[in-house]
């Protein structure tokens, strides 16, 4: 497997800086926070993705993913959403990212069923544009499908290769799944999963890996045991809880947690 960090935990930090800390710390990728606030979003010039994809070639460090902001369930119009969506998708096709992240984001008011078929109608409809550029939609586990047993009751009515899941293993843990249920429930549409620590079900605050309650370990033994051979990417959310420690100071012991865990998982 190999291992990428995300911008969500070094909030506007210029892409020298961060792709400098990759190479210090031994990460192979970088998943790119895709919005306004960031270095990184689809108001980008032609010029500076050029300029971004050079950064990135020149270090020897590789874009995992542009994290947006669309939300495939949510009551409404499906046109802006598709909108949205064609917009990651060529900002990542013209960076060279192979995956957009999307989100659920049903609504309370709606029923699952038609949160349910409003994200599959939507994502099937992107799902075409995704083919021809060459770049792969996954949809989160988070908010209202949070769970693998709930995002495949998207997925599975979409059907398309260009469509698939990102785990987080925080979301799936606090839905009540265990890391076996969900990795079956998500196998076949799996396109790599963020991994984080927090100290309880109540105090999602970030920490350190290894220091919380998430069930890292199972999580790289079930994807071990089956031959998964994909990316662990660390979502340290700093940019949402602002008193957590900086994420530089603790990528080094990171990526050497995760290392213990793939050597004592093989």
């Amino acid at each position: 497997m190999k291992l990428a960090f995300s911008t969500l935990g070094v909030p506007g930090l210029p892409l020298a800086d961060v792709l400098r800390l990759a190479s210090e710390h031994g990460y192979h990728g970088v998943e790119l926070r895709a919005h306004p606030e960031e270095p990184v979003h689809p108001g980008l010039t032609p010029a500076e993705r050029a300029d971004v994809a050079a950064e990135f070639k020149a270090a020897g460090v590789e874009i995992l993913g542009l994290a947006g902001y669309a939300r495939v369930a949510a009551p409404g119009d499906d046109t802006a959403v598709i909108d949205e969506i064609r917009k990651l998708l060529e900002l990542a096709r013209d960076l060279g990212a192979p995956f957009v992240r999307v989100f659920p984001g049903g609504a309370a008011e709606q029923s699952p069923e038609d949160a349910d078929a409003t994200a599959a109608r939507r994502l099937g409809t992107a799902a075409e544009y995704a083919g021809d550029l060459g770049v792969r939609i996954l949809l989160e586990t988070h908010d209202s499908h949070r769970t693998g047993a709930a995002a495949i009751r998207i997925l599975g009515p979409v059907g398309h290769r260009q469509v698939g899941a990102l785990w987080d293993v925080m979301h799936t843990w606090l839905g009540g799944e265990q890391p076996s249920e969900t990795y079956a429930a998500l196998a076949p549409y799996l396109g790599y999963v963020q991994v984080k620590d927090i100290a309880s079900a109540d105090d999602t605050t970030p920490l350190a890996l290894g220091a919380g309650v998430l069930p890292l370990t199972e999580c790289v033994e079930v994807l071990s045991r089956h031959g998964w051979d994909g990316w662990l990417c660390w979502e340290y959310e700093k940019r949402w809880y602002e008193a957590a420690p900086p994420l530089p100071e603790l990528l080094g012991a990171g990526r050497e947690h995760l290392g213990r865990l793939l050597n004592e998982s093989a």
